[in-house]
């Protein structure tokens, strides 16, 4: 006692080991450190008062000596917990640990404390544990006059708060600084000298191109305090994204933040491969803790997710919800969160790029087709609902799929029902035009040459050669992997086409040069309708519909009189197959005879005309025919069809019952 009574205040303290760890670790803020503060009052109060420590506190692995005087009268929690015991010790739970007890027993023993954003936090709570409602109000009229006017002071608290909760949340120190910091966003947006709005609408540049975590790293990297917010966990971004939100900031802002948010910690394959390397597992093997941290990131970040239709000019790009789909395909998520990424992919349909869907990895191991891959089922989902529905934009959404599936039909694994199931995603109808898709069943031909002639027709039985461009339909009856049932209705298409071309023309060319027949008049066309009928009647848009109703009926037509004709070569061959028996049987009763020059030339050259024949008919559809057989059958088609074009519908008509009389009449004739 009496050395403590002869010590001079101003002597330096000798500091055990994990005290000048404690204080080397201190806040900045803090000189000296709190820990010699202490133990510096600690041996005045026993200098003053001449009375020893008698109380011991312990605080996870260190004690402290202090008087009981000086903690039991500002103190409620120590006025109840040494009633009956000298010694003290604070759970584990005791917010701030052995840092914030310094500042609650300097604060007890009469000094003035040291608050600075480090501690102020941690301080704030432990005053409310120990019931020190003065020091309470000293920290909260810290944090509002302090910290809340600066944003690193507020990111600071708001990171300090993390091991507090659910503490500091309830002291409303988390919500005030959530607030601050949103307010704070606002004003950077708004400040016309720092012309913040450029860097965050720099994000919409990313439209139109393939997803590259890289470059929208580098984009986030433009704005500090964006930088700042998408360090935050997960639970504080989401709270001042919605306070972003709250406060009146526009959703061309706030996206750019949430996506690169969703960057840094989902899509960046370095975060995935750091995070497997940090838990200690193998990179292409056990993913697990990695996915799971992944996962929960990203159910937080779809509820985020802006709920309005997407549009072109969204500063969010489309690319983005894609690049979402893609990875949460390989987490874990909750029905909800998958269901809400998939309508907001859906939502965005009608804008993507065939670039933007996701395609299934190529690796060598793999057996599977990549049109039984995860990606290639969710796009496919996905659409098909989209479909259904019955959406605006749904020709957009079938040429996508279309171009998708041109990128999928060169897959050797893939199989042709398969195909014509991914084909009939989308119905015939809704396209408008059929060239991708023939394309695709193309590109699939290529591949598989060893297809059937039946697997070939239903394939092709999807396309309809009226929805072909002009340079398809040359190609079409050009290409010779295409069955002859397309090649006739893409030659038929193409007469329609050139007989369409050549009227449009002769009329123009009379509008044109009808005023040199009569100078100083008009031409005026010969009304088609009565004079009583309205004049709205024969305009040019119903003229055009009337012919576009007549082509359609013409391709009808031509579509029942190829299943005719089939049906007669069928006939024809049969026709043959039983003269040829005859034949036979004859000329084996002939046998054993001397047979005249005349006979022996007629049965030599019966044998030959039967070959012709049978060439012609070898097959008993036109799908089973022989190329040249089919070459020639087509241009027998074709010179019918010129003869409708040349004498017309009527003359045809005439000529194709007699045709038909006369062979009804050589059939009762063979009978």
């Amino acid at each position: 006692m009496k050395m403590l009574l002869e010590m001079d205040l101003d002597t330096e303290v000798e500091l055990s080991p994990v005290a000048k760890a404690e204080a080397a670790m201190c806040s900045p803020y803090s000189t000296p450190s709190t820990a010699v503060l202490l133990q510096r009052r600690v041996v005045a109060w026993a200098t003053e008062t001449g009375s020893p420590a008698t109380v011991r506190v312990r605080v996870g692995d260190r004690s402290f000596d202090l008087h009981k005087d000086p903690l039991v009268s500002k103190c409620r929690y120590f006025s109840q917990a040494l009633v009956q015991s000298s010694e003290v010790e604070l759970p584990a739970s005791f917010p701030g640990g052995c840092e914030s007890f310094e500042v609650i027993a300097l604060f007890c023993y009469g000094d003035d404390v040291s608050l600075d954003p480090f501690n102020v936090a941690a301080v704030r709570c432990a005053a409310e544990f120990m019931d020190l409602s003065d020091l309470g109000a000293r920290c909260d009229l810290y944090i509002n006059q302090a910290v809340l006017q600066s944003w690193d002071d507020a990111l600071i608290v708001l990171q300090r708060c993390i091991p507090l909760l659910p503490a500091a949340e309830d002291l409303l120190v988390v919500s005030r600084c959530v607030e601050s910091l949103a307010f704070m966003a606002c004003m950077e947006i708004l400040d016309p000298e720092q012309r913040r709005e450029h860097h965050l609408a720099s994000a919409a540049s990313l439209a139109g191109r393939r997803w590259d975590d890289e470059l929208v790293k580098e984009l986030a990297a433009r704005d500090l305090w964006v930088k700042d917010l998408i360090a935050l966990p997960l639970a504080f971004f989401g709270r001042i994204v919605r306070a972003l939100r709250r406060q009146g900031m526009r959703e061309k802002y706030v996206s750019p933040v949430l996506l690169f948010y969703a960057n840094k910690w989902v899509l960046s394959e370095k975060t995935r491969k750091f995070w497997a390397a940090s838990a200690g597992e193998e990179e292409d093997g056990g993913g697990g803790g990695a996915d799971r941290r992944a996962a929960a990131i990203m159910q937080g970040v779809v509820e985020l997710l802006p709920v309005e239709a997407a549009a072109p000019g969204n500063a969010v790009p489309v690319a983005f919800y894609f690049a979402l789909l893609a990875r949460s395909l390989a987490l874990e998520l909750s029905d909800e969160s998958r269901a809400r990424l998939r309508d907001q992919v859906a939502s965005n349909l009608p804008f993507a790029r065939v670039d933007d869907l996701p395609l299934p990895e190529q690796q060598g191991t793999n057996k599977l087709s990549v049109a039984d891959s995860r990606e290639v089922k969710a796009v496919e989902s996905i659409v098909r609902c989209y479909v259904s529905k019955q959406r605006r934009g749904v020709d957009a959404v079938a040429e996508l799929w279309d171009r998708y599936l041109v990128q999928i039909a060169g897959d050797p694994k893939l199989g042709s029902e398969r195909l014509a199931e991914l084909i009939s995603v989308v119905p015939a109808g809704d396209r408008k035009t059929h060239d991708l898709l023939y394309e695709a069943i193309n590109t699939f031909l290529v591949e598989h040459e060893g297809l059937s002639g039946e697997e070939k027709a239903t394939l092709c039985g999807h396309l309809d050669c009226r929805k072909l461009s002009h340079e398809l339909c040359i190609q079409a009856v050009q290409n010779d992997r295409m069955p002859l049932r397309l090649i006739v209705q893409a030659l038929f298409v193409q007469q329609l086409h050139t007989h369409r071309a050549f009227t449009e023309c002769s009329d123009s060319f009379r509008c044109v040069h009808s005023g040199e027949l009569v100078p100083g008049a008009a031409y005026t066309p010969s009304p088609a309708v009565p004079t009583s009928q309205p004049l709205s009647a024969s305009s040019p848009r119903d003229a055009k519909l009337r012919a576009r109703d007549d082509a359609s009926s013409e391709y009808e037509t031509a579509s029942f009189r190829i299943q005719a004709l089939e049906l007669e070569i069928i006939s024809l061959k049969q026709t043959l197959q039983r003269h040829n028996t005859l034949k036979g049987s004859a000329r084996r009763d002939r046998e054993g005879k001397e047979p005249s020059f005349r006979v022996v030339a007629a049965d030599a050259a019966a044998p030959a005309a039967g070959i012709r024949r049978r060439a012609a008919v070898s097959g008993s559809c036109i799908g089973s025919m022989r190329w040249g057989s089919q070459r020639r059958c087509a241009s027998r088609i074709m010179r019918v069809f010129a003869r409708l074009a040349v004498f017309g519908r009527g003359k045809y008509r005439g000529k194709q019952s007699k045709s038909r009389a006369a062979t009804e009449q050589s059939k009762g004739l063979q009978k």
